[in-house]
């Protein structure tokens, strides 16, 4: 297969209703696959909500969890099954008393592919997971899954790589978040989106701006440029409890390229075809052949300043420190 067609969404999650997003999952899943889809991603957490979780106590968390095998993830497999065509969820995953933020990648075949977020900050109850997923699809191409966070740190996309993913599926709740960092994002006034009906322009330009879309192009596309895959963007939009989050659904070449995406400040699904040729000759993958991994053994080193994905997440730390 020399072209897969795949598809990356943008909705906004009813916090604590996975009876309601999934009606939503299924709709747009429908209508991806109808345009010739293979494989539709969609948001991180996108079955329960995000922000909101934070100010859940841990009981709470545990009541709203599932395990891979629960109701939700079920249909989601099922799903998958009558469109015959992948379909990638996020949820709160229950697995032997822990908690994890969690994607699942269920495919037509029947298996299911679950990735837990490797740098989790949402909540103290919320463990990070502990490896990396890759695997292979029934279309021929090894795909991997980093959720959020995870793609921020280069060492994660360039691992997934190494282990063979050609295409990097990033689903995310990002934009408009209040970062510490003084030329980090920055929130954007939730009066923006609730009157966007009023004021169409104004949540575009906020949302196409330095806080959402002009923030993902100072590093998402070198994440795909520097590792020779594609990356398959998905995101929240709208209000995320206080924050909002921007969409931007998007997905990128291996040349760093942005080959689809939407300026819609909405619900939205974006289709493209991915080029698989492209990946052999990127300058990426020509850079990974270069590498001299006796070099590299200071990035398995503790320097002793490292910190948890919640520190480092919401922590000012000095660079020298």
């Amino acid at each position: 297969m020399s072209t897969f067609r795949s598809a990356v969404v943008q909705f906004e999650a009813v916090p604590d209703r996975p009876d309601r997003n999934l009606e939503t999952i299924t709709r747009l899943a429908h209508q991806a696959v109808a345009e010739g889809a293979q494989l539709v991603v969609f948001p991180e957490m996108c079955l329960l909500g995000y922000w909101h979780l934070r100010r859940h106590t841990a009981a709470r968390l545990h009541q709203l969890s599932e395990p891979v095998d629960g109701p939700s993830i079920t249909a989601a497999r099922r799903l998958a099954s009558e469109l015959d065509a992948g379909i990638g969820v996020g949820w709160l995953e229950a697995s032997d008393g822990a908690l994890f933020n969690s994607y699942a990648v269920c495919l037509p075949d029947g298996t299911t592919h679950v990735h837990r977020k490797l740098h989790a900050f949402e909540h103290e109850a919320i463990s990070s997971g502990s490896r990396f997923t890759v695997f292979d699809t029934p279309w021929q191409v090894r795909m991997g899954v980093l959720i959020c966070w995870d793609n921020k740190l280069v060492e994660n996309v360039r691992a997934t790589a190494l282990l063979g993913a050609t295409v990097l599926l990033a689903p995310h709740q990002t934009g408009g978040t209040n970062s510490v960092s003084p030329h980090g994002m920055k929130p954007i006034p939730l009066d923006i989106w609730e009157n966007r009906l009023v004021d169409p322009a104004a949540v575009e330009k906020a949302f196409n701006g330095p806080d959402g879309r002009g923030w993902l192009l100072r590093w998402l596309p070198a994440r795909a440029h520097d590792n020779g895959l594609f990356v398959l963007f998905s995101n929240g939009i709208g209000r995320d409890d206080d924050e909002l989050r921007t969409g931007n659904a998007m997905v990128i070449d291996p040349y760093g390229r942005i080959i689809a995406e939407t300026p819609t400040p909405g619900e939205a699904v974006v289709l493209a075809d991915l080029d698989l040729e492209l990946v052999a000759l990127s300058t990426g993958r020509r850079w990974m052949r270069g590498r001299r991994p006796e070099l590299y053994g200071i990035l398995t080193e503790a320097r002793g300043n490292e910190l948890d994905a919640r520190a480092a997440r919401f922590s000012e730390v000095p660079v020298d420190q």
